[in-house]
């Protein structure tokens, strides 16, 4: 875990508030900032949050265990997705890495973060998770060359990010309906911004990510085996449409799992942090 503050959201009160996440303990940023009244989102939209950080070691805050982490926030404008990103997970879909990236987009409603159910829907009969590495988009970018990419990104999080498998197998046309039930864009429980990241790594290229099923590691890789790495998707999708704050970018999974109720799933990002969630299924 990164030793500078990260960036989330709590349940208290009934209520979802953000937080910044002190090494064990939590601020919330109506401690630091008590005219504020928006989310995490708008924390990174406004570019509060460096002013907000370099306050948090001189106000009092509460434990981190004794609180409950939610999505750290709810309406990105829009989130991407990566597919067959790591050559080996392409390998075992018989698929063959593409040349450019294979994305596609979420909506919103996909959204739950660490610990909330996700939910198999009774359409599908094979649902996977697969980890991956979250970028959070900082400042609007457009038309962004790859050298100057990472400058626009805020920070990163972890991700488990579901699909429909057997819908998506009776066609590839089916891509977005595969990826677009309630419940298949879980991230959090933080989000690390990217000098704490780089703070303890070179480069986001020797990040390793890894996919957990009931405690037994499955699938695990590290960044830089990626077809099209995080420099390259920032610039790739600033060419097609403008990336605003909040957006998120979801880099691509070592390998799915098939999931089943009952199931806890995991991505860990070593040296980062983890974000869990347990299966449900539709009848349960």
């Amino acid at each position: 875990m990164s030793n500078h503050p990260q960036l989330a959201t709590i349940r208290r009160e009934g209520r979802e508030e953000p937080v910044l996440v002190d090494g064990d303990r939590v601020v919330p940023v109506r401690s630091l900032d008590p005219g504020f009244a928006g989310t995490a989102y708008d924390v990174i939209r406004d570019g509060r949050f460096p002013r907000l950080a370099a306050a948090a070691a001189d106000v009092p805050g509460v434990p981190a265990a004794e609180v409950a982490f939610t999505a750290p926030y709810r309406t990105p404008r829009k989130i991407w997705g990566i597919g067959l990103n790591y050559r080996e997970h392409a390998a075992d879909l018989s698929e063959s890495a593409p040349d450019q990236p294979a994305s596609f987009i979420k909506a919103d409603h996909t959204i739950i973060g660490p610990d909330e159910p996700i939910v198999l829907p009774a359409q599908s009969e094979r649902v996977t998770a697969e980890a991956e590495l979250g970028l959070v988009i900082g400042k609007t970018c457009r038309d962004v060359e790859e050298a100057d990419a990472l400058d626009y990104v805020w920070g990163v999080t972890m991700i488990l990010d579901q699909t429909a498998e057997d819908i998506l197998q009776r066609n590839p046309r089916f891509l977005t309906r595969s990826k677009n039930f309630p419940t298949f864009f879980c991230f959090g429980p933080t989000l690390i911004p990217l000098a704490g990241v780089l703070g303890r790594f070179a480069a986001l290229e020797d990040l390793v990510i890894t996919t957990i099923r009931n405690g037994a590691e499955q699938r695990t890789n590290k960044v830089a085996n990626m077809t099209h790495r995080p420099a390259s998707l920032v610039s790739f999708h600033s060419k097609m449409m403008p990336l605003f704050p909040g957006d998120i970018i979801s880099t691509g999974t070592p390998g799915a799992l098939v999931v089943s109720d009952g199931d806890v799933v995991e991505c860990v990002i070593e040296g980062v942090g983890a974000l869990r969630a347990t299966v449900r299924g539709a009848w349960a």
